[in-house]
């Protein structure tokens, strides 16, 4: 389906952010300078900018006009509840390598109500503490029902309105439940290595999934967490 006129801007300003040609904090090209540009009406260009609005991309700020929010973070996807590994909303995060296809772990899987040997897409992050040191480990998996209608999954570049959003607008499906399974084991020596612990160090590992209004599996992510900075809060009547 062809893009509409502010969908286009939108979709190219949102591109040129993700390459780094808009840092966060820089002021976006005018509602006037974008209409120039596109040879549109000016509230054309501004709709385009409210679609980045909408998405988190960018704020108004008086007097300064639509800039680029700050560094993404990591945040719950949908309503998931925060307190424990890699879940807590709020981090920085640094992308790992490229987002690839191969077949997930049996666990993983089974929460996605794949059958084996069906390769699924793979992103990598690491969560980071305020001082820039590793925090968590996460693999998020997504079925390919989901990765082949929202592309840009499988891009390096951030997905600056967050892939909650993005996978919102390509597919029509939204999280509304949430299952964590927390256990506990050993760090992989590739874990440790990118956690910067020693191999085999004991971890907190949680697999959320979520689901989406049919109960259907939207992606699937694996957090481990070093237990010495592991911690889950619940608080309850009693």
């Amino acid at each position: 389906m062809a893009l509409l006129k502010y969908e286009e801007i939108a979709e190219s300003l949102r591109a040129r952010i993700a390459a780094g040609e808009f840092a966060p904090g820089q002021t976006l090209p005018s509602g006037r300078d974008l209409a120039e540009q596109w040879s549109v009406s000016r509230a054309t260009a501004v709709k385009a900018m409210d679609v980045l609005r909408n998405d988190g991309v960018v704020e108004a700020r008086q007097g300064t006009g639509f800039v680029v929010t700050e560094t993404p973070i990591a945040r719950p996807a949908g309503a998931r509840r925060a307190g424990s590994a890699r879940i807590a909303g709020g981090m920085p995060f640094l992308r790992i390598g490229a987002p690839d296809w191969i077949e997930p772990p049996a666990r993983v899987a089974a929460a996605l109500r794949m059958p084996s040997g069906v390769p699924a897409l793979r992103r990598i992050r690491i969560l980071q503490l305020p001082d820039g040191n590793p925090h968590s480990y996460v693999e998020a998996w997504f079925p390919p029902e989901v990765a082949e209608a929202a592309p840009r999954l499988a891009q390096t570049a951030p997905i600056a309105e967050g892939t909650t959003r993005y996978v919102r607008r390509q597919t029509g499906r939204f999280p509304v439940e949430g299952v964590d399974v927390t256990t506990v084991r050993l760090t992989s020596a590739s874990e440790a290595q990118h956690l910067a612990v020693p191999d085999a160090t004991a971890a907190a590992v949680v697999l959320h999934t979520a689901y989406d209004q049919e109960g259907r599996p939207l992606v699937c992510e694996e957090g481990v967490t070093p237990g010495a900075l592991y911690e889950q809060v619940d608080t309850y009547s009693m």
